[in-house]
């Protein structure tokens, strides 16, 4: 059986536009429960990889299923990421998204990644940028952390790196990742994210 603790950090702005609330229903319609979920706010501004580390520090569970708090799980999105790890014996599973804009579907025009990120399998020989929405051994995601990569790190195309992709780097190096297309959440697309910056209140 799989214990699983959710974690999302958020902050003031979003916990007034509704969009944590809506993340939390999420979490409690799933088919397979969660334990417990773990919510911080970042009221102090000191940036999302400050507030997702108190969230995951929090998790005394077995499992942790990372979810943004403008983003949302569909019913079958932890029962799916938990077959897949028992078929593949991964540390770390992740799925695919729906991807929207202010709720609504924006089909298969996906302006963040190639289609090949989605189909793929994982290549522990080739790492490629994917999302925090996963669900990875909480020991493992203790042991590696979250911290605020620098301004000058980036990406060969020129966008800014997160905390996220050194957190699967590292995942990468230190156990099994696996991978699996199947759509199992919608990813809020919208122009008010500041990738997790201190000192920034997003949409």
């Amino acid at each position: 059986m799989h214990e699983i603790g959710v974690v999302t950090p958020t902050h003031p702005a979003r916990m007034r536009n509704g969009m944590t609330l809506r993340a939390a229903r999420s979490v409690q319609l799933q088919n397979l429960p969660a334990m417990g979920h773990f919510i911080v706010n970042d009221v102090n501004k000191r940036g999302v990889p400050w507030t997702r580390q108190t969230a995951l520090m929090a998790n005394p569970f077995e499992w942790t299923a990372f979810l943004d708090s403008d983003d949302w799980f569909k019913p079958h999105h932890l029962e799916r990421l938990v077959q897949a790890q028992e078929d593949s014996g991964a540390d770390y599973v992740y799925s695919w998204y729906e991807l929207m804009h202010m709720g609504k579907p924006l089909g298969d025009r996906d302006p963040v990644f190639p289609p090949r990120h989605r189909w793929d399998p994982w290549d522990p020989a080739d790492p490629r940028q994917t999302t925090i929405t996963m669900l990875v051994r909480t020991e493992l995601a203790k042991s590696i952390g979250f911290w605020a990569p620098s301004d000058e790190q980036t990406f060969p195309d020129g966008h800014r790196v997160g905390e996220d992709w050194n957190f699967t780097l590292e995942c990468n190096r230190l156990g099994k990742i696996y991978h699996i297309p199947d759509q199992t959440w919608y990813w809020e697309h919208h122009g008010g994210n500041t990738s997790g910056r201190a000192g920034q209140g997003d949409a």
